[in-house]
């Protein structure tokens, strides 16, 4: 089976799991799971946008969530390595060598590619969705194309 019609069997899976949850966290921890099994990844999972109360100037930061893999980086900060820099620039990032990668934050020194899609909510980055590969050049633009729309299904209101 193609990575395409992998994808397209787990969107509506996916759809119906987040539905009619209000709980961002459980949506997510559905969501990592699903793809982390689906495709076998080295590390699937999500950071959100929170403000870090120990700074006196309150500024955001991305807090680890929930995730399927080895251990992770707790915070990264807003502009930093893939995560920080999908945030910034509120775009995915599909990076095919993350040792290239200017600023890469190395979590796990087992990972060589990675792609982060950040997940919106009226306008604004609440969260990305983060996953790694222990290959090189193991993320295209299929797997972004299907990642945007399962992030979407994160923030959609199907409860009306």
């Amino acid at each position: 089976m193609s990575k395409s019609e992998t994808y397209q069997l787990l969107l509506p899976q996916i759809e119906s799991l987040v539905a009619g949850e209000h709980d961002m966290i459980a949506k997510m921890a559905n969501v990592a799971a699903v793809l982390h099994e689906a495709f076998g990844f080295w590390w699937t999972g999500f950071y959100r946008v929170e403000h870090d109360p120990s700074q006196a100037d309150a500024q955001a930061v991305l807090v680890l969530g929930p995730f399927q893999g080895p251990i992770a980086c707790t915070r990264i900060p807003y502009g930093r390595g893939v995560c920080g820099t999908a945030w910034q620039q509120a775009k995915t990032m599909v990076v095919p060598n993350v040792h290239e990668f200017p600023g890469h934050i190395a979590c796990s020194s087992a990972s060589n590619s990675e792609i982060v899609v950040p997940v919106m909510q009226a306008g604004s980055v609440v969260a990305v969705l983060d996953i790694d590969s222990r290959d090189f050049a193991a993320f295209d633009q299929t797997d972004a194309l299907y990642l945007e729309q399962i992030a979407r299904a994160l923030t959609a209101d199907k409860t009306q």
